[in-house]
This record gives structure tokens, C-alpha cells and sequence, in this order.
């Protein structure tokens, strides 16, 4: 049974303000989250289960990597009490002075508040004060006909906790500038996630290995891609390629522009992390007419 602790009790009673960002799903809340904390000067971001700090996600667990929408929402609002105690432990232990909460109603946000034994909100922020009609329109086109999301985090960051999310790199500039009169900017990540309309997406080892076949044998020397293995982890995948390179190539640089190749395209064709490319050279193909005696 779930019984609610004081604030007090995570956070030894310091004066912490909550902010609210609110706003129908799909408006550009996520799009918007690291500039709105920065205004407010929030050092603490909650967006769809995440807890995210600057450029690290310190915990949570993400709603996008849920195969179902309500196991989406029930990410989203910590419904889970070792998910709420995670996030628990978060908040105790770095001590925000501010947190920015971001959610589709005040109704959801103050239950998240709650769930965090966070104190009441102290200000709502709503979309349309941040965003023009015509943004928000946009935005839900996005969302409407490509299923993309936002999660207010660098790409390296978000394909370190979660592997197998596809995520593209955005960057955003803060409206403040710096001491030297430069406008800073932060990256955050625009992904796919586990549940849309479209179904779920999975990758089989039989498609990575192709994928690294193709790769490996596109680079100069390389006869083929000879026996390939994948395993999987859950912070990225190890690959180990045995090619058959010609004779007369330099196995050490060969072997490295292997190592290179098959990075590149199967973090950009799967959005797959490459923890690391392992190359055994056990064979060589000679030129007809000059096999060794």
C-alpha cells in the first residue's frame, strides 16, 4: 500500500518552488521544457517519467519506451511505487531550489507532485503563453503525422539509457545570453517512441547482421564480411566481425576502417548504441596463380 511522506521528509524541509508547464499532448511542451526551467531558473525537469538535470537524465523511466499508451501515462504520473521511490531518491539527493513539472493537465501535474512528495504548485505555466497558434499547429502536425516526440536531454545521453530509441540530435538556443554577450544553447533529442499509431518497431539480429555485412564490405581490401555475431545489451550492442580480407592489404588499418564503417551505419540506420566493434582476421584471399607453396 502507497502512503504519501511529507516533503519534509525527502528534503529536510527546504523551500523548494514547483512550476508547471501545461498543455494539451503534442503541443510542444517537451519542445519548449529546457528554455521555459532555464527562464524560470529551474535546476529540475519531470517530463513523461524522466528526471532530468542540465544535460544528464539522473532517473525515471521514460513513458516513450512503453509498448502501450496506458503504460505510457501510468510512466508519466510514477504510478509504479519503485519508480516513484527512484525519483524520490533523485530529488533527496540533489535538492532542487526549483523543478518545472511538465504535464497535459494542473490535475496531472499536482498528482505527479504528489507521487514525488513535492509541495502544491506555485505557478502554472500554460503553452499558449510560450508558444504563438501557429507553433502549436505545427506542432501537432508533427505529432499527428510523424509520430515524433521530444525528450529535453542530449542524444548520447538518451541512447545511453535507452539503446534501442530511435533519436535525432536538436539544438535549441536560450533567450539569455552569456557574460560575453553569446547566446548559449542545449541539444535535446527528438525520438520515436515504443507506442504510436504505426505499431511497435523491432529489429532483429538477423537485420543488424546484415546490416553489418553490408557496411564491412563496402570498405576497401575486404572480400567479405565473413561470420558476424551480435549481442545485445542493454546499454548497446558488441559486435565481432571475422572478414576475409585480400592479400597484400594492411590488416591493421583495414581492420580499423571496418570498425568505423559498421559504427556509423548501424548507429544511423537502427539507432542502435555500438558499445564496440571486434575484428578477428582468420583468413586471407589470395589472387589466383599466387596461393603460398
Amino acid at each position: 500500500m502507497y502512503v504519501e511522506m511529507s516533503f519534509s521528509r525527502y528534503f529536510g524541509g527546504n523551500n523548494v518552488e514547483v512550476y508547471a508547464l501545461v498543455g494539451p499532448s503534442g503541443t510542444g511542451k517537451s519542445f519548449r521544457a529546457i528554455a521555459t526551467a532555464h527562464e524560470c531558473g529551474a535546476e529540475l525537469i519531470i517530463d513523461d517519467g524522466l528526471l532530468i538535470k542540465g544535460n544528464r537524465i539522473l532517473g525515471g523511466i521514460s513513458a516513450k519506451r512503453q509498448s502501450t499508451r496506458i503504460g505510457a501515462i501510468k510512466a508519466a504520473l510514477f504510478m509504479d511505487e519503485e519508480h516513484a521511490r527512484q525519483a524520490r531518491a533523485v530529488l533527496e539527493k540533489v535538492k532542487p531550489s526549483r523543478v518545472l513539472i511538465l504535464g497535459t493537465s494542473v490535475g496531472m501535474v499536482e498528482k505527479i507532485a504528489a507521487r514525488l512528495g513535492l509541495p502544491p504548485v506555485s505557478r502554472i505555466i500554460s503553452i499558449e503563453e510560450i508558444a504563438s497558434p501557429r507553433e502549436i499547429r505545427q506542432a501537432l502536425t508533427m505529432r499527428a503525422r510523424y509520430s515524433k516526440h521530444v525528450i529535453p536531454a542530449p542524444t548520447v545521453e538518451v541512447k545511453k539509457r535507452f539503446p534501442d530509441i530511435f533519436a535525432d540530435s536538436l539544438r535549441i538556443f536560450l533567450g539569455r545570453k552569456g557574460p560575453q554577450g553569446k547566446r548559449s544553447w542545449l541539444e535535446q533529442s527528438v525520438v520515436r517512441p515504443t507506442f504510436t499509431y504505426y505499431g511497435k518497431l523491432t529489429i532483429t539480429t538477423s537485420a543488424l547482421v546484415a546490416i553489418v555485412s553490408r557496411a564491412a564490405e563496402e570498405v576497401p581490401g575486404v572480400k567479405s564480411a565473413g561470420r558476424v555475431t551480435v549481442q545485445r545489451y542493454v546499454d548497446g550492442v558488441v559486435i565481432e566481425v571475422h572478414p576475409v580480407l585480400y592479400y597484400g592489404c594492411v590488416l591493421n588499418q583495414v581492420g580499423r576502417e571496418i570498425q568505423v564503417a559498421v559504427k556509423r551505419r548501424v548507429e544511423e540506420m537502427t539507432g542502435l548504441m555500438v558499445k564496440s566493434v571486434n575484428i578477428l582476421v582468420r583468413e586471407l584471399s589470395f589472387p589466383r596463380g599466387k596461393e603460398p607453396v
